[in-house]
């Protein structure tokens, strides 16, 4: 079973440790890169979500959910909605269904409205990432059209 948990100091290590392969890194940025990119988030007056995906009690992955992204070149879509800023799971545990339960869990969470009222969450992606459009697309995600930093965005009315 997936669960989304808080990222501790007990945990913390194991979720740095976490990669995907070698090709897949272009497509998403370390997960100590983007933990502390939620620290220059918070600073600034966004809202980071960073959880540590774990299938039953093994860290597997890592998600950066935000709202009220600031100081950054934004799609239009951006104001007032959450985003799926990261998403990966570990190469290790890759085509065993995580990431599609994870997509679950994480869009459970933000329709909770963590950080306040949203219409929309949106997600960038690179065009060239076909595994990622797959998995997005099934949960009714669509692209709007732009492209943002050399990414797709796609989005999903809550």
């Amino acid at each position: 079973m997936i669960t989304l948990r808080k990222i501790t100091l007990d945990n913390r290590r194991a979720i740095f440790n976490l990669e995907v392969s070698e090709d897949q890194r272009r497509f998403v940025a370390s997960n100590l890169s983007s933990v502390a990119s939620c620290y220059v988030l918070t600073t600034n007056g966004g809202h980071p979500f960073p959880f540590a995906i774990y299938a039953d009690e093994q860290p597997v992955g890592f998600v950066m959910l935000t709202y009220g992204i600031t100081g950054y070149d934004l799609p239009s879509i951006a104001d007032g909605s959450y985003c799926i800023l990261r998403l990966m799971i570990d190469e290790r545990y890759q085509r065993r269904g995580y990431g599609r339960e994870a997509m679950t869990k994480i869009l459970a969470f933000i329709r909770t409205f963590p950080a306040g009222p949203a219409q929309y969450c949106w997600i960038p992606y690179g065009g060239d990432n076909v595994t990622a459009k797959k998995l997005y697309e099934s949960f009714g995600f669509r692209e709007n059209g732009e492209v943002c930093h050399n990414e797709n965005i796609t989005v999903l009315r809550l």
